[in-house]
């Protein structure tokens, strides 16, 4: 009989640790969570993390809870890559909370992050945010609205809310578009009255405020913006893309955008090439900025 024998792995290389249910927040009462890939190493004192870039990922859901373990399998291959990853929960429009909720969530817990940095072995100033559907909606709002104090909460105030990267997948862009198709969008009578609220003579200026395509403003400096959108989506337009891309382009910010053929929403959507795509466009985040 013959044991083999293999070398053991003292620094715990390529091994992913999921830190579950982390609170961020307790607005209005409600515990907002969020699940954190990192590597796990991180469960010992006497291996030293050095600090690493962070990715936040914000899971489609039609502006209610999102799912945070729905893309976990595909994000573990980030934290190999050298990222952090935060997928994060928002309040549920349903539930009463219309906009800007989702969007105050997910700037809370990006600074509730660069809070804690120091205990996630996280750089703060290596931050990028990735979101699906309406979750890529609110990372665009995000990257275009930095520190904007219409949306910023009391929590963790001292913090920045900034990213230095967004990628948006299949993302409503024009909210007053999408919704002209409302039978499209899942529940979208009810929904509409929750996420606009009860006075529809308000709804148009509210979606305008949603639309990221309204929020690009001239003289303001932005991250480097990623796409995706599948040319058969069903949902959102993939022409919403398309008038994102050259909006963008023509306020003179850094956008690469790439159309799925074939692909409808979510769905038939993703594949390794996706994931390469974006791995590829926040390499410059890898490194730390020299000044």
């Amino acid at each position: 009989m013959t044991i083999h024998e293999i070398n053991n792995n003292a620094a715990m290389k390529g091994q992913v640790r999921l830190i579950e249910n982390v609170t961020y927040s307790a607005v209005d009462g409600e515990a907002l969570k969020m699940d954190i890939l990192a590597p796990w190493s991180q469960r010992y004192d006497y291996l030293k993390s050095d600090p690493r870039p962070l990715i936040v990922f914000v899971q489609g859901s039609s502006w209610r809870q999102p799912t945070m373990g729905e893309e976990i399998p595909q994000l573990v291959q980030f934290v190999k890559a050298g990222y952090i990853v935060a997928t994060v929960q928002h309040r549920n429009s349903l539930d009463g909370h219309s906009f800007p909720a989702f969007l105050q969530d997910v700037k809370t817990a990006i600074r509730f992050l660069r809070a804690h940095a120091e205990q996630y072995a996280i750089d703060p100033q290596r931050v990028a945010i990735w979101g699906t559907s309406s979750g890529a909606n609110a990372s665009l709002l995000v990257a275009l609205t930095p520190n904007d104090s219409r949306y910023k909460t009391a929590e963790y105030a001292d913090q920045s809310d900034a990213v230095n990267a967004v990628v948006s997948c299949f993302a409503p862009t024009d909210v007053v578009d999408t919704f002209k198709n409302a039978s499209q969008v899942p529940g979208s009578y009810i929904l509409q009255y929750s996420l606009f609220g009860t006075d529809p003579s308000k709804w148009d200026d509210i979606k305008r405020q949603m639309s990221p395509l309204y929020q690009i403003k001239d003289g303001q400096k932005y991250p480097p913006f990623l796409l995706l959108h599948g040319d058969a989506d069903k949902v959102v337009p993939y022409h919403q893309m398309e008038d994102m891309y050259h909006a963008l382009e023509e306020h003179g910010v850094s956008v690469e955008a790439y159309r799925v053929k074939g692909a409808n929403h979510e769905r038939d959507f993703w594949s390794q090439t996706i994931y390469d795509i974006v791995k590829d466009f926040l390499a410059p985040i890898e490194k730390p900025v020299v000044e």
